[in-house]
Order: structure tokens, then C-alpha cells, then sequence
């Protein structure tokens, strides 16, 4: 995947990586050997797993707790955000990025992205659907 300058991405910074599809694209950026790091309002079994498996992940909306591989300018044509639509406008670290000019893009934009050349089978609309068989 690259960035709209041509660059390839090698690093995925995640705002709100906690929720169920974020995570996924975190692994799936990680799997491809790219650096992923990100925030989330709190701390859960998914993100404790997240940062087991390699990913620093932090619970404050501060800066200064962005790693520093993410803030340097030299870095930003090889970095992407990804956004959850729950992060709010007024979000420090999200008004950072933009400030910056960083490439930011909606969770839903990303998987276009990762689909865009590959042949898909995708299951959407499950959320809710689960039904217990009688025994």
C-alpha cells in the first residue's frame, strides 16, 4: 500500500483501536510487517491482547503519547491514520495528525484500500444476527 506521494506505508497509527474491525486491520497491518501502534479510550481484553502482540497502545488522548516514530515529519509520507467515526472532532491527537498533514482515512476507506487489488468474499451485516439451534 502506498501513500498518495508514491511512498510505501510502513507505519499504521490507529485512533480507536480497540473496537472489533480496528483491531483487525491492526493485526492485518501487522501481519505485513508493518509498525502499528494506536490509541483507545480504555483498556480491554482486546487491546491487552493488541499489545501483546507487539502494538503500543495507550488509553490517554495526549501527544506526547504518540510514539516518536509517528510524529517525526521525515516519517509522515510513510504513515497512515486510521480513524473510527467514535473519535470526536476536538480529538488532540486526531487534530494533530490533520495539523501535520498526515493521510488520514476512515476504517471503511482502509479496507477498500487493502481489497482494492485482490479478489474479496466479504460477509457484512452479522451484528446481531447470532441464533442459538435448539438442542
Amino acid at each position: 500500500m502506498n501513500h498518495p506521494t508514491g511512498k510505501p506505508i510502513t507505519q499504521v497509527y490507529f485512533l480507536g483501536i480497540g473496537g472489533i474491525g480496528m483491531s483487525a486491520l491492526a493485526r492485518y497491518f501487522l501481519s505485513s510487517g508493518m509498525k502499528v501502534a494506536g490509541y483507545d479510550r480504555s483498556s480491554t481484553p482486546l487491546t491487552d491482547e493488541l499489545r501483546k502482540e507487539g502494538m503500543e497502545i495507550h488509553f490517554e488522548d495526549a501527544i506526547e503519547n504518540i510514539p516518536s516514530s509517528f510524529k517525526a515529519s521525515a516519517q509522515r509520507e510513510q504513515t497512515l491514520i486510521v480513524l473510527t467515526p467514535a473519535i470526536p472532532a476536538q480529538h488532540h491527537e486526531l487534530n494533530f495528525f490533520r495539523e501535520q498533514g498526515y493521510q488520514i482515512a476512515k476504517r471503511s476507506q482502509v479496507l477498500g484500500l487493502i481489497t482494492n487489488d485482490v479478489k474479496t468474499f466479504a460477509v457484512a451485516g452479522t451484528h446481531g444476527k447470532l441464533r442459538h439451534l435448539p438442542s
